[in-house]
């Protein structure tokens, strides 16, 4: 409810008095001077609806829109004929203020009810509500906070127990309005926390609907409009990309999370990114299955229509016309059910779908006649080192994932960068980068270098058979199946020995990579941001050891502790000769190599930072908190209940690291029971104890990745970046200066020439 009071006061007749009677005492005639004073006063209470849209009206029933209140009675002090100070007003109608007065009207704390039932307690300027104060319905609904002209207007909490719902934030004229924070049912499980425009949501919030789903992003009018992620708990599923009226509309990835199936395992959920229009499927999109199969082409009402590329988990690519989720085969021109459809292929692959290799590259470079012999001794060598190979990648696909809610796992890009180091890759005179460029696939749609890449079993194999023929092949060129032999050797001289042995700062301890992987995705803009100053590819940016040299140069994050040659000495710590620094100045990284070397120097500048930590005793916690973020209809959409049809399953081996300890026990046969538990207690206390020191080696780690990160690196580049832009932004305004005042000597010596 928004409440204004204002005052109309008709005068008192001059001549009132000698109306009353000569015989009348000085108290009476005072006395009837107040009561005519008191009947002459009347309010005007104009009451504005609240106009809340969720739910409903707040639960508040709505008073008279505009009423005038005529003083009946007054009880209280006075002062030269006016209410002043503590007292009671009674109006005509029921209505009562009890509270301040100052020269006749309500000033100071009171309290106003209305015969509805409506109260307002607080602040009172010159017969206006104003300042802090209560209103208070006869439902039980309450506003507390600040008020201005009898309305709602700054901070304040609006509680409706009969639907328990609340409002706490920003007000203005009577309407939620700026920051604000809604609550919609009891246990506070729908909410909603952001950005309010007159009693709507609409700029940036978070809502968490009862079901448990949460929106994150944009608002406009109270719906779902602009850039904004889904989540749908229960079904799995998430879409992040553009929104309109409430539903997904423009471009976008949705993602179905898979479970995993007993006994198997996926490799990937799927996941559609493309174009939407009013939450479905619809124009450009490609559409990743959890099998391995990919589908990149048109969508018309959430299914496959148009001109499409599909390719099959085996490698096979049918290319041309689908209609209503289905093949038309070039011949017939008749819809041909996925299940039915089989392309002709000159050459059966003796591996299984989720092993296909796609090594026409290479076998582009063997004589036509041998290719067939070429990729099937290559198939022999993969199904000889079969539970090897699925082992190793089973194993770098769970470096740094604490969990997965399938229950499996992808390797990416950043851990295939892993294993191609722990297996010395770039001491054969190749570098990462060169790799990333060998195995490219669709350049146009992702860049080469990202991190995040996904890598499927068969990804990685094709790997490894192109890695091999690059290392190898000039010295195996009278081998009769060459890229067999290359590809034998490597997993004999290289994988098979090195895999597993994890190197490097990032990886090599298992909880280091959980709290360092929270700063990837900014490191990330950070090395692409730096990348575009240093080259002019689009898609394909990298750098340069000798660039990040530069970089920290720039950065200003060379002192004492981090020198030139102690950041040398992290860069080449896994070169294949440490000692010639010089020779790596001009090699590309990767990301892995640039944010394994950003670990490197958190360990040596922030350790001092660990030093004060560990004689402080009990480490603080980092205070940086990720927010996790009305009964209106959730996001809808046919397409989040649609079935996909997949079907993957693979073994998986699980391989681990166990250390083994050789420990050399003397126990007596003489021994009592007690001698025994005395014992196993001290070697409880010792296990407790290697724990705790272990648990605090690990906040320490924690500790100095998030001071590196937070407090030097990330302020260090933003704080470049700052400088460069009005660097050039100076320069840009002193080149229109000389512009201008060229242009104006030009135009003097025009008018002096005429």
């Amino acid at each position: 409810m928004t409440t204004e009071v204002e005052t109309k006061t008709t005068a008192i007749e001059n001549d009132k008095q000698t109306k009353w009677g000569a015989s009348e005492t000085a108290e009476e005639r005072k006395s009837k001077k107040l009561v005519s004073r008191a009947e002459s006063l009347n309010l005007q209470l104009k009451v504005r609806p609240d106009g809340d849209e969720q739910p409903g009206n707040d639960g508040v029933s709505e008073p008279p829109g505009l009423f005038t209140l005529a003083v009946q009675r007054y009880e209280g002090e006075t002062c030269e004929g006016q209410f002043h100070g503590e007292g009671v007003a009674f109006f005509k109608g029921g209505h009562m203020y009890k509270g301040m007065f100052s020269k006749g009207l309500m000033d100071g704390h009171g309290l106003f009810t209305q015969a509805t039932g409506i109260k307002y307690q607080g602040e009172f300027v010159s017969n206006k509500p104003m300042g802090q104060g209560t209103y208070t319905w006869p439902d039980g609904s309450s506003y507390t906070g600040e008020v201005y002209n009898g309305i709602r207007h700054g901070i304040g909490t609006y509680k409706c127990p009969k639907n328990n719902e609340s409002y706490r934030g920003q007000w203005n004229q009577g309407k939620r309005h700026g920051k604000g924070t809604a609550y919609y049912n009891e246990d506070k499980t729908s909410w909603y926390k952001g950005d309010w425009v007159k009693n709507n949501r609409e700029g940036w919030g978070v809502r968490c609907y009862p079901s448990g789903n949460i929106y994150s992003g944009e608002w406009k009018n109270d719906l779902r409009h602009g850039e904004g992620a889904m989540k749908w708990l229960k079904q799995g599923q998430e879409y992040v990309g553009t929104w309109q009226d409430g539903v997904q509309h423009g471009r976008g990835t949705h993602v179905w999370i898979l479970k995993r199936a007993e006994e198997s395992q996926y490799f990937q959920s799927n996941h559609y990114k493309g174009d939407f229009i009013h939450g479905q499927r619809h124009g450009q999109g490609t559409f990743y299955y959890a099998s391995g199969a990919i589908y990149e082409g048109e969508w018309r009402n959430c299914k496959k229509h148009g001109q499409g590329k599909f390719t099959f988990t085996d490698g096979r690519v049918f290319e041309g016309e689908f209609v209503d989720d289905q093949m038309i085969t070039p011949s017939l021109r008749t819809p041909t059910p996925f299940g039915a459809f089989l392309l002709s292929d000159s050459h059966s692959s003796t591996l299984g779908p989720d092993m296909a290799l796609s090594i026409e590259c290479l076998l582009d470079k063997i004589p036509e006649r041998k290719r067939d012999t070429e990729r099937t001794q290559v198939e022999f060598v993969v199904l000889r080192q079969d539970i090897h190979l699925r082992s190793i990648y089973s194993f770098y696909s769970r470096l740094g994932c604490v969990r997965s809610p399938d229950n499996t796992f992808l390797l990416s890009r950043l851990q295939l960068w892993r294993l191609l180091k722990d297996c010395n890759i770039h001491h054969h005179g190749i570098t990462l980068t060169q790799i990333d460029r060998f195995i490219r696939e669709d350049a146009g749609l992702v860049e080469i270098h990202s991190p995040f890449t996904p890598i499927l079993l068969r990804n990685l194999l094709s790997c490894l058979v192109i890695v091999a023929y690059h290392i190898y092949h000039k010295g195996m060129i009278s081998q009769k199946n060459l890229l067999a032999a290359c590809l034998s050797r490597l997993l004999t001289d290289d994988i098979l020995p090195n895999a597993k042995n994890v190197k490097g700062f990032l990886f090599r301890q298992a909880d280091l990579p959980v709290v360092a992987l929270n700063y990837m995705k900014r490191c990330w803009e950070v090395y692409q941001a730096y990348c575009r100053v240093r080259t002019g590819s689009t898609d394909d940016l990298t750098m340069t050891c000798r660039h990040l040299l530069w970089m920290f140069k720039d950065l200003q994050l060379l002192d004492h502790n981090l020198t030139t040659a102690k950041l040398m000495d992290i860069i080449t710590a896994e070169s294949c000769d440490p000692s010639n620094r010089s020779s790596c100045l001009d090699l590309e990284i990767t990301f892995l190599e640039f944010f394994e070397v950003l670990l490197g120097c958190a360990e040596v500048k922030c350790q001092h930072f660990s030093e004060v930590l560990e004689e402080d005793g009990p480490l603080l916690r980092s205070d940086s908190e990720a927010m996790t973020y009305q009964p209106e209809t959730e996001a809808s959409e046919e397409m989040m209940n649609a079935t996909i049809s997949t079907s993957q399953s693979s073994d998986d081996s699980t391989a681990q690291h166990v250390g083994s300890q050789d420990t050399k026990t003397n126990l007596t046969e003489a021994s009592s029971s007690a001698e025994h538990t005395e014992d196993h207690s001290e070697g409880n206390d010792v296990q407790i104890s290697r724990m705790e020191s272990k648990n605090q080696e690990v906040e320490l780690r924690s500790q100095t990745v998030h001071q590196f990160f937070n407090h030097i690196f990330f302020q260090a580049f933003d704080h470049h970046q700052l400088v460069t832009r009005i660097i050039e932004e100076e320069k840009h305004c002193q080149e229109a200066q000389r512009c201008i005042a060229l242009s104006n000597a030009q135009q003097t010596a025009r008018e002096k020439g005429q």
